[in-house]
């Protein structure tokens, strides 16, 4: 609903994110729920004395405790159903009404500035039914500001009603919300927002193409506000058109099509297409770091296409490029590729905000992820190991994508293979063949090699259950990083000249190394502390400890001497 000319509005032209502020509860988009229950519970007078507000920026906190100070204080009685303006809707909506009171948190923290609001309290509302208390950003008021309005809140006259605004309810007193009804306001979804701009671009008549307002959507992650703020700019920039090319220039973006182009040759393998495409998109101005996230944004609406294709196609929010390429490559690529391609942009991504040269880390991110792309996911290696032919050699695809040809991922059956032998190194330490039958015999080389910290993660986060050569079957402790089983098998495999496989189950096996150690000492300790002479030691001596406990070493016989024979 657009504001009247009334008022502030008529002084001069006012942003979109004021003027299409929500004046009615049936304006506010995306939160049906909260009005549905605020509907029932006006109709059934059970109305709270304490609100809580809580949700991202933008959503539409503060106008939602505006709305419920209006219907407070609407007609003869309290209602959610405001079809004309009251006497008190205007001053309230502008925030001017002498009986509503508007604080923010973030400048009055302290235990002085709730005495007040407990001071006031006890008299009447000068004009209105409800005298109403919206404090927004509560969370910042001090822990002594909270304690002081608890009682209040508990008990407030009936005249009073509190409405909090937060965009960190984890920092609000569990006490303070146990005194209030909690409202969790949505994050909209992009498509939801593209059309709510769409109605907004027609009421201002300027034309906006479908494109522009997605990204718009896109870009203000959830937030109404956001998103009005970007489209007031766009508007402005493309001089009262709302253009796809503009809005991407604007925001720094770069057309959807060329992410796709990215990648697509990302995912072929070809590093220099990928270099080249990037660069390019970097001279046209677009943000490298951006150009990750757009990517990692890719990837992601292409997995959602191969789990939830038909939903995932009702999206507005898309482009009609994405909808079409999208649904081509979900075909194509597997969803181990795009899996490890979603981890490996996460990582890059952060990367690439911590180095100086952002162009410099995104095109090594990219390097990554081109040669990545050929590497065979975990269900076509073991199609690999299968068809793997006699004689110790092993078949290779030429081109790992191949295997994603053909229907449901299958390999197509004009696949090209290369058969090679096993590769064995030249150098001399590696040609050594070793046994391996126990976990000690890991440990042992570990020993051997100097590996202290290898040797004491193997120890005390390792629960060994299976040893053969070339093998290593194990179950890893709570706290075991889990990069351990990779760390694992490539030291095995240089120490020993040979691949290991390394599999990690996700319990069983035997305990820690170090915790059997440490219960066999306690053992020792035990057996020895109640050992009759030592226990009548202890009695003796009182204030004496036993520190330590040894195996007592086996006596080898000595060889008698030719004067010891005579002797004898």
């Amino acid at each position: 609903m657009v504001e009247n000319s009334s008022g502030a509005n008529a002084t001069g032209y006012r942003v979109l994110a004021r003027k299409y502020r929500p004046r009615t509860f049936p304006d506010l988009i995306g939160q049906e729920a909260m009005v549905r229950t605020l509907t029932n519970a006006f109709a059934s007078g059970r109305i709270a004395q304490g609100f809580m507000l809580t949700g991202v920026r933008g959503v539409g906190k503060t106008t939602t405790a505006r709305l419920i100070a209006r219907a407070l204080n609407y007609g003869d009685r309290p209602t959610i159903d405001m079809p004309d303006y009251g006497p008190h809707c205007e001053a309230i909506l502008e925030s001017r009404h002498m009986d509503v009171i508007e604080m923010d948190a973030a400048s009055n923290t302290g235990v002085d500035n709730m005495r007040e609001i407990i001071e006031s309290v006890r008299y009447a509302p000068v004009q209105a039914r409800y005298k109403v208390y919206i404090i927004d950003e509560v969370h910042m008021l001090s822990k002594s500001a909270f304690n002081a309005l608890l009682k209040t809140l508990e008990e407030p006259p009936p005249h009073v009603k509190f409405i909090f605004a937060t965009t960190e309810i984890n920092k609000v007193p569990v006490t303070i919300l146990s005194r209030c009804q909690r409202f969790d306001l949505k994050r909209l979804d992009a498509a939801v927002l593209a059309s709510h701009y769409a109605e907004i671009a027609a009421k201002e008549e300027v034309e906006a193409e479908a494109d522009a307002l997605a990204m718009i959507a896109r870009a203000a992650e959830g937030s109404v506000r956001d998103g009005l703020s970007l489209l007031d700019q766009a508007i402005a920039y493309g001089e009262g058109k709302v253009k796809a090319l503009d809005v991407a220039a604007m925001l720094g973006l770069m057309d959807r099509s060329r992410i796709i182009d990215l990648f697509a040759a990302v995912m072929k393998g070809d590093t220099a297409g990928a270099i080249r495409e990037i660069e390019t998109q970097y001279h046209d101005g677009g943000d490298p770091r951006r150009i990750l996230s757009d990517l990692a944004d890719y990837v992601h609406w292409v997995t959602r296409l191969k789990v939830v294709k038909d939903s995932a196609l009702s999206d507005t929010s898309r482009t009609e490029a994405e909808k079409t390429r999208g649904a081509e490559h979900a075909g194509q690529i597997g969803m181990a590729h795009l899996t490890r391609a979603w981890s490996m942009l996460l990582k890059g991504i952060r990367e690439t905000e911590l180095h100086a040269d952002p162009l410099m880390a995104a095109e090594m991110v990219l390097i990554k992820l081109a040669h990545a792309a050929d590497l065979p996911g975990g269900e076509e290696l073991a199609k690999l190991v299968k068809s793997a032919p006699p004689q110790g050699e092993r078949v290779v695809p030429m081109n790992a994508r191949e295997l994603l040809r053909g229907n449901g991922g299958e390999p197509a059956e004009t696949q090209s293979v290369l058969a090679v032998k096993q590769q064995v190194s030249s150098t001399p330490a590696q040609t050594e063949t070793r046994a391996f039958s126990s976990f000690a015999d890991i440990i042992a080389l570990a020993v051997e090699k100097r590996d202290i910290k290898l040797k004491s993660d193997l120890e005390a986060l390792v629960r060994p259950i299976r040893v053969s050569t070339g093998q290593f079957e194990l179950a890893l402790e709570p706290g075991a990083h889990p990069g351990l089983p990779g760390e694992i098998s490539r030291k095995l495999e240089s120490w020993t000249g040979m691949r290991w496989m390394v599999m990690v189950a996700k319990d069983g096996g035997d305990k820690p190394l170090a915790r059997q150690k440490q219960e066999s000492r306690d053992s020792l300790f035990l057996m020895a502390r109640e050992h009759p002479d030592v226990q009548a030691v202890l009695k003796r001596f009182p204030g004496a400890e036993i520190i330590d406990v040894r195996e007592p070493e086996p006596i080898i016989p000595q060889p008698l001497s030719e004067s010891d024979e005579e002797s004898r």
